[in-house]
């Protein structure tokens, strides 16, 4: 029942004073970074500003008091922006809502049913790769704010962004890029002067009084969005069949990319924070926020790799920064208190996380001293998320990943005759002695369908009838494989060579008896180990006789 503890309760049995005043500072920064994030987002998916601001509330707050890590920030993001707004073109906001509450239900029983340990068949070079490419293309998504750019069109995607980035920079407003300085500037120096008091909080601070003591031309919060300060009304998404069945394909999608991103997340804020998140409670947590979500008028929500790096970053240690973050949220949606704060001033906090984040040391390391097929899939994983998005880079990256690794498992196994005394003229004793009339194969490494071809093909010889398979060093194998070897026991029958298997494992020996190849070649053959095979070997030469 562990596995299903919320990581808030364990918090609070050693919660502090000092604990909570770093939570809240945190859980407020946060909402000052999510708050553009998730107005963005619902545009980029085709949404109303609003119902991005109702998944940071809703979804935040569900996931951060019942989730399974103690610093992740959920909300929108932008792997899901394409998706939904694919389901909104084609099933409308119906669709969109019944969609992520069926995506909630996947994931809760995900949960439920001990699957929160997939996240261990995500290579370490693939979440490497992610991570520096989340952080590019936050970088690159905040170049149009830190500069003031004059857009001509709506970009979505990552490179659609740089190219329009480049092509417009002639419009660059210098009164902003003066603005995004001075907070890097702060970002950067506030805390070698005062660590105590967080740089964030600091240059949005003195860049909002900037830029309304100097009527600078830089756009804030305010210019740009308008905000409605209506609370959303639950509603329940009609779960018809017709819907369900329109609707199931990309429940699948947001569900399995949820866990995905979620347990990604959480993954890189444990090694931030020195901690172990419970992967199990993580997505019973995500789906609870996701159904929450859809019921509150929201889109499909995940944890934020961005805004749990900020979050850890200023200070956050338990799930209350992100609740506080969510609270906060609901507050400026009452009070647009926020309106205030220069665009480029955010874009200069993003900057920051996205190089906190990039984790650039760590690339350099894994290229400099992994063998080059991990610093490949590293950097098509790297490329994929820069170019394309989330779930293309993850599914090309695990793919190239597991087609390397069959590769290196095939290339381990092995089958090879031993080497016998009267051909090598030992005589010091360190071959074991083997019946004139035995051949002993040695089969080492894993068998299965990209090893099934080192089987051999056994020749004629007049002077050896039996024929010992020994696979002690076999730990696994599958159905090609024990085919192979069905293949070689029946070429070995009609030329009247006798088989002996000698110290098959248990994964092996399971897949033998589930063939049939067990019982056709009799339990008789299959001895414990070496020794007791060359005995068998020689009662069958005393029985020919």
């Amino acid at each position: 029942m562990k596995e299903l503890t919320p990581q808030l309760i364990d918090s609070m049995r050693h919660y502090s004073k000092s604990a909570f005043v770093k939570d809240l500072t945190a859980g407020i920064i946060v909402a000052i970074i999510a708050l553009p994030l998730s107005i963005a987002l619902a545009l980029a998916s085709g949404v109303s500003p609003e119902q991005g601001l109702y998944t940071a509330i809703t979804a935040g707050f569900l996931i951060s008091a019942l989730g399974g890590s103690k610093v992740q920030i959920a909300g929108p993001t932008a792997a899901f922006a394409t998706i939904v707004a694919g389901i909104v073109a084609r099933n409308g906001m119906e669709g969109l809502a019944a969609a992520t509450v069926l995506a909630g239900i996947l994931l809760i029983l995900m949960g439920l049913l001990r699957m929160g340990s997939m996240i261990k068949f995500i290579p370490y070079t693939i979440t490497t790769g992610f991570t520096a490419g989340i952080a590019v293309t936050i970088l690159i998504g905040q170049l149009k704010d830190f500069f003031g750019l004059t857009f001509e069109g709506a970009p979505v995607e990552t490179m659609e962004k740089l190219g329009e980035a480049a092509r417009t920079f002639h419009t660059v407003n210098w009164a902003a890029a003066g603005v995004g300085c001075l907070a890097l500037v702060i970002l950067i120096l506030w805390p070698r002067v005062l660590p105590r008091i967080p740089a964030s909080l600091m240059a949005v601070i003195v860049t909002a009084g900037a830029v309304k003591l100097l009527n600078l031309p830089v756009n804030t919060i305010g210019d740009l969005y308008t905000i409605s300060s209506a609370l959303p009304a639950v509603r329940l998404p009609v779960l018809s069949y017709d819907t369900v069945a329109a609707v199931l394909p990309d429940a699948f999608t947001i569900a399995i990319l949820a866990a995905i991103e979620s347990l990604l997340s959480a993954v890189v804020a444990d090694e931030m924070i020195g901690a172990r998140h419970n992967s199990n409670m993580e997505l019973v947590a995500q789906g609870v926020g996701n159904a929450a979500s859809a019921l509150f008028g929201g889109i499909p929500a995940t944890g934020a790799i961005a805004r749990t790096a900020a979050n850890i970053k200023n200070g956050g240690r338990t799930p209350v920064a992100g609740m506080v973050h969510a609270v906060v949220l609901l507050l400026v949606l009452l009070m647009p208190w926020a309106a205030l704060i220069p665009m480029p001033c955010i874009a200069a906090i993003l900057f920051q996380v996205a190089y906190n984040m990039s984790g650039w040391r760590t690339v350099v390391k894994v290229v400099k001293h992994s063998p080059k097929s991990d610093a490949a899939v590293l950097a098509v994983t790297f490329l994929l998320t820069v170019v394309f998005d989330l779930v293309v880079a993850i599914a090309v990256g695990l793919s190239l990943a597991c087609l390397l690794f069959m590769k290196r498992m095939a290339d381990v196994a092995d089958v090879k005759e031993w080497e016998y005394v009267e051909d090598t003229g030992d005589d010091q004793g360190r071959l074991k002695p083997v019946p004139a009339h035995v051949m002993v194969y040695e089969i080492t490494g894993p068998m299965f369908f990209g090893a099934a071809d080192k089987i051999p093909h056994i020749q004629q010889d007049a002077g050896r009838n039996v024929l010992i398979l020994r696979m002690r060093g076999v730990p696994a194998m599958d159905i090609t494989a024990l085919n192979g070897l069905r293949r070689l026991y029946e070429e070995c029958r009609t030329k009247g060579i006798e088989v002996i298997f000698s110290h098959v494992n248990e994964q092996p020996l399971s897949v033998f008896r589930k063939s049939g190849l067990y019982d056709q070649v009799g339990a008789g053959s299959f001895a414990p180990n070496i020794d007791e095979a060359l005995v068998r070997a020689g009662e069958l030469a005393e029985s020919r006789r």
